[in-house]
Parts: structure tokens; C-alpha cells; sequence
């Protein structure tokens, strides 16, 4: 074999391992455009060498949530990133909802933190751990959901804006915020009840599972009487329920009541003469870490 045939022959070698190499990077390139939620959760390529730490954590400085409000739902369209459907993800395939307005399920949440702090959400967003907002497999981005820690009757409203999280029993991603919010950041899990929150281009808002008993089979009389209350919460478990309604009686000298409204359980403070005395009670609420409630009016 003459010196030029094997110099020819050695640098199509190493050009079809170049070529390899750069394909390989390339699509490694592409899952880890994909990742947007922690290895506790499971999202994919959570490993990728995109991340300065490979573990994820909570930031290193106690972060105080007592005044971080939750998200405020309002209309959005669609994202034009993240809303693919069906996605797959490590061989399993998912669906996104293209109707959330009676999505309420409970499972696991989980959170994440540092190790994603200033990268891409699945919508193309940055995520922010300090911000209240989530990842979910299945709800549009962006939508807004309630979430209720079940373990301690604490309520949260999130803006989901990512993908995630894809294994075990765990439903939803919170941010470190919210899960501080919630009080399991230190635990890293917690039992919770996730509600879709819906709003329509008209500003109209209803949350998945909350909607009024009807009233259409008879006009209302004068027999029948109403109250302003607070709703804290709303569960379709009545021990639940009660545990909010005990926690609440510790913290405000209203009457407290578990009102049954088809098979939800509203856990609601009052009734109120006036709507503003509702509204500031409301707010004391929400200041003492029991959920962002809303003012209603509901028979006595």
C-alpha cells in the first residue's frame, strides 16, 4: 500500500470520528435544551454539563418569604414554546391539556432551586427560584394553579410557566419560593391538591372544582339568606377540611364553618356584616401563611 493510499485512508478516519463527535455534541445540545426542572424531579437531562452545579439546592442565604404574595392569574395566550402535545420523554408520552378548567389532582410535589436559578423555562422564560411559579406536564403555558399543601392546610397560587416533573408519583414543580411558602422546602416533597386556575380574555376567573352550587331549578325567595364569608380553602375531603378550619380558629375571632357544596368541603371565616370587614380579614389571612383567600357569598 503506498504512503499517500494510507495517509488518505487515516484522514477519512479521523474526519467520520470528527464528524461523530460534533454529532454527538450537537444532540447532546438538545436534551439538555430540554431540561427545566431538578434531578429530584426528574426532568429530562437533568445531568447536562449546561449547569455550574450538579446538584440541586436551595439557596445559601435564608430567603424570607413572609411578604412574597402569590401570583396574580390573569389572561394569557398560549406560549408559542412548551405546548406541543403530544411530547415524548424518556420513552413515556404526554398529553397537554387543552381544556384545564376541571384539572384538580393530588400527589406529590417536589421543588427546585439554585441548580436551575437564571436558565430556560420549557416556555423560553428564565426561571427564577425567588418567583412564584411551577412546572406540570400537562397544563398550558402559561396558567396559574392552586396549590394546597394538604399536610398543613397552607395555599399557594403559582404560575406555571415549565415543564416537569417526569417520574415517580410526583405531579407538580414547585419553586423554591413556593415550596418555602408552603412550609416543605426542607422536607423536599409534600402532599398536595393542585387546582386549575381559569381566565377567560374577559378577565372572568374560576378555579377547578370552586364552582357555584346552581340555582336554576328555582328562583331564590325571601326565605332563603345569604352571608359574606372568607373562603380559605376548598377540599374534597372533609378531614382536611376540618384541620384548616381548627388552624384558622388560632388566628382569627371570626366564626369559622366547613360548608358542603356538592362533594367539595369550602373551609370559610364569617359571615360579614359589611364586604370591606371581609376583605381585611382576608387579608390577615393570607398575612398569617393560610392561603391567598377570596370573599364569597354563600347561604347561611
Amino acid at each position: 500500500m503506498s504512503f499517500w493510499t494510507m495517509a488518505e485512508r487515516r484522514m477519512n478516519s479521523i474526519n467520520v470520528k470528527s464528524g461523530f463527535a460534533l454529532l454527538m455534541a450537537v444532540a447532546t445540545g438538545l436534551l439538555a435544551g430540554c431540561a427545566s426542572s431538578p434531578e429530584t424531579s426528574s426532568s429530562a437531562g437533568s445531568s447536562s454539563s449546561r449547569y455550574s452545579i450538579s446538584q440541586d439546592r436551595a439557596p445559601s442565604e435564608d430567603y424570607d418569604v413572609s411578604d412574597l404574595k402569590s401570583a396574580t392569574p390573569r389572561y394569557e395566550k398560549p406560549s408559542r414554546y412548551g405546548n406541543k402535545s403530544p411530547y415524548t420523554v424518556w420513552g413515556k408520552r404526554y398529553t397537554v391539556l387543552a381544556d384545564a378548567s376541571d384539572y384538580v389532582e393530588r400527589g406529590t410535589a417536589s421543588w427546585y432551586g439554585e441548580k436551575f436559578h437564571g436558565h430556560k423555562t420549557s416556555n423560553g422564560e428564565t426561571f427564577d427560584m425567588y418567583k412564584m411559579t411551577a412546572a406540570h406536564k400537562s397544563l398550558p403555558l402559561p396558567s396559574y394553579a392552586r396549590v394546597t399543601n394538604l399536610d398543613n392546610g397552607r395555599s399557594v397560587i403559582v404560575r406555571v410557566n415549565d415543564r416537569g416533573p417526569f417520574h415517580s408519583t410526583r405531579i407538580i414543580d414547585l419553586s423554591y419560593a413556593a415550596a418555602k411558602k408552603l412550609g416543605y422546602q426542607k422536607r423536599g416533597t409534600a402532599h398536595v391538591e393542585v387546582a386549575a386556575i381559569t381566565v377567560t380574555p374577559d378577565g372572568s376567573m374560576s378555579v377547578a372544582g370552586e364552582a357555584a352550587p346552581s340555582r336554576e331549578s328555582a328562583p331564590a325567595t325571601s326565605s332563603e339568606k345569604e352571608g359574606i364569608f372568607v373562603q380559605v380553602a376548598s377540599f374534597t375531603q372533609v378531614e382536611s377540611a376540618e384541620q384548616l378550619s381548627q388552624r384558622l380558629r388560632s388566628v382569627t375571632n371570626a366564626p369559622v364553618r366547613v360548608y358542603a357544596a356538592g362533594s367539595y368541603h369550602r373551609v370559610q371565616v364569617g359571615p360579614f356584616a359589611q364586604r370591606g370587614q371581609a376583605e381585611q380579614e382576608s387579608k390577615l389571612i393570607e398575612q398569617g401563611g393560610l392561603g391567598r383567600p377570596i370573599v364569597v357569598t354563600d347561604p347561611l
